[in-house]
């Protein structure tokens, strides 16, 4: 990470930091860890967003290892960190295109507003920087604005979108996308999807018919499907990636938000949860603002250290 992202990834993180920090700074002052230390730890470890499990572990491990002894709120968050890095090294994988597919399909999925439409410009920029041919696909075809958001991305990005009258059937649109990358040499299509969970049934009928429709044209395809989260729902990100989950196979997850929450734990509770990859994580609007996931860096900022 560079020293500019990391320092937003801080930032960005300084509201959940600070959640915790000022917590285990009161609870810990030369205190001997006892069973109400560890119990107001648990406390201030749920109220982070991290989740019973990964709290569970926590403690666990502070129990066998420091119990009884006389610890400092600075040993206590350096501990932290550490747990923490180690249950997010197995997710930190970035998503890797594979360019002589020509396309890499790239499947964005979530809920309207989790940011998937942002972060599909974002990830085009990245790919053009890297040297490939990025196409997006503007299969959110009931959302005008998704529609118009797409299409100022691929001005800004240089890269075509493909997009149809308001109301198009998104798996045509999808089939037609893959042809058209194939023919016009991109090497990556990025699809935007709908996300309106609350007719839950029509979002996965669509979703699925989408994946069926796209394999008449490339049977390995979608190479990957990416859940878009938003950190600010907090314990709703855990909900919505089973929900998902149910409906399509999801490879990886982008949390965007950073910036504006208060809940950063729950990155730690989702990898705990479902150990899918973390592809990325984003603390803003600009394109540098969307970064591969460093669990240390991660760990560190969540706890201010």
């Amino acid at each position: 990470m560079a020293l500019g992202f990391l320092s937003r990834l801080t930032q960005g993180l300084s509201r959940s930091a600070s959640k915790l920090t000022e917590g285990i700074g009161a609870v810990f002052v030369k205190r001997r860890l006892d069973d109400a230390a560890l119990e107001e730890l648990e406390d201030l470890l749920i109220g982070a967003d991290l989740g019973t499990d990964v709290t569970k572990r926590i403690i666990a491990n502070f129990r066998s290892s420091r119990f009884g002894r006389e610890v400092s709120d600075a040993e206590v968050k350096q501990a932290l960190s550490e747990e923490i890095a180690e249950i997010l090294a197995p997710v930190a994988r970035p998503l890797v295109i594979t360019p002589d597919r020509a396309p890499h399909v790239v499947l964005v999925v979530g809920v309207n507003g989790n940011g998937k439409t942002t972060t599909i410009g974002k990830l085009a920029q990245q790919y053009k920087d890297q040297g490939l041919r990025p196409m997006l696909a503007a299969c959110d075809t009931f959302r005008a604005a998704a529609v118009e958001q797409l299409q100022v991305w691929g001005s800004r990005t240089g890269a075509p979108v493909v997009s149809a009258p308001a109301n198009s059937d998104p798996a045509g649109l999808a089939f037609d996308a893959i042809g058209r990358a194939r023919s016009e040499g991109c090497n990556v299509l990025l699809i935007d999807t709908a996300g309106r969970l609350h007719n839950k049934t029509a979002l996965m009928e669509e979703l699925q018919k989408i994946i069926r429709v796209i394999k008449k044209q490339d049977a390995s395809a979608p190479h990957s499907i990416v859940l878009v989260l938003d950190a600010t729902t907090g314990q709703n990100a855990v909900q919505q990636v089973g929900v998902f989950r149910e409906m399509v196979d999801i490879t990886g997850l982008i949390v965007t938000k950073l910036d504006g929450s208060a809940r950063g734990g729950i990155v730690v509770a989702l990898a705990e949860e479902y150990g899918l990859p973390v592809h990325a994580v984003g603390v803003g609007e600009q394109v540098g603002d969307l970064k591969p996931f460093f669990p240390m860096d991660f760990a560190r900022g969540l706890l201010g250290t």
